[in-house]
């Protein structure tokens, strides 16, 4: 490791030049959310969400910048106050003396980025923008090429398995025996880019938070096959790329974190019917 720590100001400035900040949409909130620039940052926590389990272990491990995918504070607010529970992280992660940055749709959008992750994580070469950027290779989502064709059933194991594991698992919609080339993927909540998962030829679209209605209007119109996994799954695996090129620019020590911060904590199958004769 380094002798001398990075700043906060020296890591934001490298992750500000990886993840633009005006490449965010316009009513995302990113960048630095509280700390001093000047704040030693020699051990980098990176999580999905800040939530205070996550906090928890960011300060359990010396952490002097947390690294966020999603924002503590998105919308507009006028107090701080230890009164709720984002007011008492706020003042816990001062005293601590620890610095908070978030990159949400402005790391979505990189090359490398979130989807980037997703998709090396099944595998997919060639990969291509789901929804192109201003910049050549960015944009929301990648399609890409499988190593080698995959039934939906069999994909839909193969995402379970190389995913990180939550309650959720991964649900998909279509013909189970559908063969699948070509898969379109998107970190995070996708279904307002189904569209685009037609035109771009996929045969099947993995992304999270699909809801009944679009769904099925999708597959109705004869649109790629759906796989549907937890949200935190989905933008996770970035994590450890943010983490990887942090730890090779400044040498720093980072911890990235595997709490499952999905809200949903519980799935049961319901067993089959009996059939009696």
């Amino acid at each position: 490791m380094n002798a001398t720590a990075p700043t906060v100001a020296d890591v934001v400035a490298a992750l500000d030049s990886w993840y633009p900040p005006a490449t965010a949409e316009q009513w995302d909130r990113v960048g630095l959310v509280l700390g001093d620039p000047g704040w030693p940052a020699g051990h980098l926590y990176l999580t999905v969400d800040v939530v205070p389990e996550t906090v928890d272990e960011a300060l359990a491990a010396g952490a002097g910048l947390i690294v966020a995918h999603h924002p503590l504070l998105l919308r507009g607010v006028s107090s701080v106050a230890a009164t709720s529970w984002k007011g008492r992280l706020v003042h816990r992660l001062i005293r601590a003396g620890c610095a908070l940055y978030t990159a949400h749709t402005n790391a979505d959008t990189a090359n490398p980025g979130v989807s980037d992750a997703l998709a090396a994580r099944l595998g997919l070469t060639d990969l291509r923008p789901l929804h192109p950027g201003e910049a050549e290779g960015t944009g929301i989502g990648r399609v890409g090429r499988l190593p080698q064709p995959l039934t939906l059933r069999e994909l839909t194991g193969r995402a379970a398995a190389v995913l990180p594991r939550t309650a959720w698992g991964v649900r998909a919609a279509g013909d189970p025996d559908r063969v699948i080339t070509t898969l379109a993927v998107s970190g995070g909540s996708g279904d307002a880019f189904l569209a685009e998962a037609t035109a771009a030829g996929a045969d099947a679209f993995l992304t999270a938070d699909l809801r009944h209605h679009p769904a099925g209007e999708h597959l109705a119109a004869g649109g790629p096959a759906l796989l549907d996994v937890a949200h935190w799954a989905s933008e996770r695996p970035w994590l450890d790329d943010v983490a990887a090129r942090l730890a090779g620019r400044f040498g720093v020590a980072t911890t990235v974190s595997d709490l499952d911060t999905d809200p949903w904590t519980l799935h049961a199958v319901q067993p089959p019917e009996e059939h009696h004769p």
